[in-house]
């Protein structure tokens, strides 16, 4: 599933989700008669605007304003669930005051009889702070938090963020920071620092507060380590979005996520107290999307005012001064202090695969000691490790390996760090290295390793060995109206209740790339079986050198691990299995910033960021090189003729091009490795 807007952000909520506990409300935490009148008048001007807070008012609570009448009965607003006697933990909630005077919904998890003061983990989020307690009902606190459950000697805080759900104020995706984007006094730095000081000083713990979150909130995790409060003691980044553009949501190296983009915008930004899924006219998003031509601008009339970041996205192609404002990444460069920060990262993220190792390496360059900055890599999708992990769809790892990561890592990183239990130690780096199946520690990442070249040759060849021949390079036709699919398919829309779609979505990284090769627009180069054990460790670049007919191209370069057709599992026999693979718009070859025409029937090279990995090529293992020029409907179509804003291109600009990939002794294509120094 293409867009699983529900899918990327709301695992977190899901996983764990449901039960019941003993409900304080404050007496600050409600409304009074003119705040309530206020929201209601502001809510019928902007209906798209309305917080759930607002919304639990209902007509006839207006109309007791109106009148005049009595309504201290309906001031009371209904508590998150019912307490019962044998509840082991308490439930309060909380409108937290921000320094502008906008509330904010927070949800308060309290062992139940504690004996001590424990240390708060918050959690800020878009995704509705009360989905914490959904699902079946239940009195123990385990089950209420699932997997998130760390033990019942910590305070749990989820925070709806503002303009979302419970929480007041307007909501802006992915708030810029105070500055040339946003003119306010607050952003969510600030937010963050105003709940972590009004949590210290109103609800009992032992003063150190952790913050954590995956994805979105693990950006809003990184927004709250910018200007650390004093309180906060550590912090967990979970699949963190960091860079939207250079290979994060909206973009990877230029090129556009439509569908991912337009199904999570539109669920997030059409109402705002609750999640809206667009009624697709055709649920393979492949067959939707053919028939649309600038997309940008074809999709944006299916949207309107509300949909503020699908305008922020298609008014700014090219990466520039908006996208590095909201890059975490990009905050780190004279940090204030620095928070102990474990950074989680996946192997196979299909959303956020940029983020941990970039704001990771940012932040490394401050950490001295090392022993405040750690790095964690799983083989896992978006948010695995609060799930099962011993295995992602065909592909198996002899072990549980988020258990394993929560029991061996984040567990005592957070005793180290909130409960202050100095025999409670992690590695600077642990990782899972796959094809091996076992876990490797460091003292950085990537760490110390051999730089190698791996390049191509004519007659499909792949090798270390430089290419020799004066002239050779292959090629393929690349037809926009039959594009290469990401996935076999159908490649469905984003639908996080439907089972089939859901699993589609996260496992499309580690689909047999069978599926694909042999295909006349997609060129493959395979080594000879190997004799011995290849570990290739941390980022793969590839240095393409190519020419096309056109005057613009994407360029899309796997690396593939290839298994030999007699594997001990019958399912793996021939098995290819992308380990490192992504895409670049040929447009920003030469400058990020700028869209340049290509020279066509020119050979040129392409330099090509893939993500990072942790994986030993078995002996009897091939590697493997793909290579070609569409992606899709997961990123749209570029139409190979270059228009200035291609979010606009007319049907005319989609033309079928030639695309040559040269191996040749002067112009040698080769994807550069780092290989453990080991091997």
């Amino acid at each position: 599933m293409i867009g699983t807007a529900l899918s990327h952000h709301r695992i977190e909520e899901k996983i764990g989700a449901g039960g019941m506990g003993e409900v304080v409300r404050a007496t600050d935490s409600r409304l009074d008669r003119w705040a309530c009148l206020e929201n209601l008048v502001t809510s019928s001007i902007r209906p798209w605007r309305t917080p759930a807070m607002s919304g639990r008012i209902t007509f006839s609570l207006l109309f007791m304003f109106l009148m005049g009448f009595p309504v201290a009965a309906f001031s009371e607003e209904q508590p998150l669930r019912e307490a019962v006697p044998h509840d082991n933990f308490v439930i309060r909630e909380e409108m937290v005051p921000m320094r502008d005077g906008v509330k904010l919904y927070t949800v308060i998890l309290t062992p139940k009889d504690a004996e001590a003061n424990f240390p708060v983990l918050l959690k800020r989020t878009p995704y509705d702070a009360t989905g914490v307690l959904r699902g079946h009902p239940t009195s123990r606190f385990e089950s209420i938090l699932g997997y998130q459950f760390l033990g019942d000697d910590y305070v749990y805080v989820v925070q709806d963020i503002r303009g979302r759900f419970e929480s007041e104020g307007d909501y802006f995706m992915y708030r810029a920071p105070r500055g040339a984007f946003n003119k306010t006094e607050t952003d969510e730095t600030t937010d963050a620092w105003d709940t972590i000081d009004w949590l210290v000083k109103n609800v009992p713990s032992n003063g150190r507060i952790g913050i954590w979150g995956t994805s979105y909130p693990g950006w809003l995790t990184l927004a709250a380590m910018r200007d650390p409060h004093p309180a906060l003691a550590a912090a967990v980044p979970f699949n963190p979005v960091v860079d939207v553009w250079k290979a994060d949501d909206w973009f990877h190296w230029g090129a556009f996520r439509v569908t991912y983009a337009f199904d999570f915008i539109y669920s997030m930004e059409t109402r705002l107290d609750e999640f809206t899924g667009y009624p697709y006219e055709k649920q393979d998003l492949y067959d939707w999307l053919l028939g649309f031509a600038g997309v940008g601008a074809v999709l944006g009339e299916r949207l309107d005012d509300r949909h503020e970041m699908w305008k922020r996205i298609i008014e700014n192609p090219s990466y520039g001064p908006y996208w590095r404002d909201v890059a975490a990444d990009q905050w780190f460069d004279s940090p204030p202090r620095l928070v102990p920060a474990l950074h989680v990262h996946g192997y196979w993220d299909q959303e956020d695969i940029y983020g941990s190792p970039a704001v990771y390496e940012a932040i490394e360059t401050h950490d001295r000691d090392n022993d405040l900055n750690f790095f964690v890599g799983g083989p896992w999708y978006h948010g695995q490790h609060f799930s099962k992990g011993s295995q992602l769809g065909d592909v198996e790892f002899d072990q549980d390996t988020a258990k394993r990561f929560r029991e061996d890592v984040l567990v005592p990183f957070l005793r180290r760090y909130l409960h202050d239990e100095r025999d409670a130690s992690i590695a600077p780096v642990t990782v899972f290295e796959t094809g091996t199946n076992r876990w490797k520690r460091f003292d950085q990442w990537p760490p110390v390793g051999e730089p190698k070249r791996l390049y191509l040759h004519r007659e499909d060849v792949l090798t270390f060995d430089k290419p020799r021949a004066r002239s050779a390079a292959t090629e393929y036709v690349s037809n926009p109206a039959k594009p290469v699919p990401y996935a076999p398919r159908p490649n469905w829309s984003g639908d996080y209740d439907n089972t089939s779609a859901f699993t589609q979505w996260q496992r499309w990284l580690v689909e047999d790339q069978r599926f694909v090769d042999g295909r006349p627009d997609v060129a493959t180069w395979v080594s000879d079986p190997l004799d011995k054990p290849l570990t290739v460790r941390g980022p793969v670049t590839a240095h393409l050198f190519a020419e096309t007919t056109g005057t613009d191209a994407d360029w899309v370069v796997k690396l593939i691990d290839v298994y030999p057709d007699d594997a001990p599992r019958f399912a793996m026999s021939g098995f290819q299995l992308m380990v490192s693979g992504d895409i670049l718009r040929g447009r920003y070859r030469q400058d990020y910033d700028e869209a340049r025409p290509v020279t066509r029937d020119q050979v040129l090279e392409y330099t090509i960021p893939l993500p990072h990995t942790n994986h030993t090529f078995l002996p009897g293992h091939r590697l493997m090189v793909q290579v070609q020029s569409t992606w899709f409907p997961l990123y749209d179509r570029n139409p190979q003729t270059f228009v200035p804003n291609i979010m606009s291109a007319p049907a005319s600009a989609y033309k079928s091009q030639r695309q040559r990939i040269h191996h040749s002794a002067e112009h040698a294509t080769y994807i550069q490795l780092r290989v453990d120094a080991a091997e």
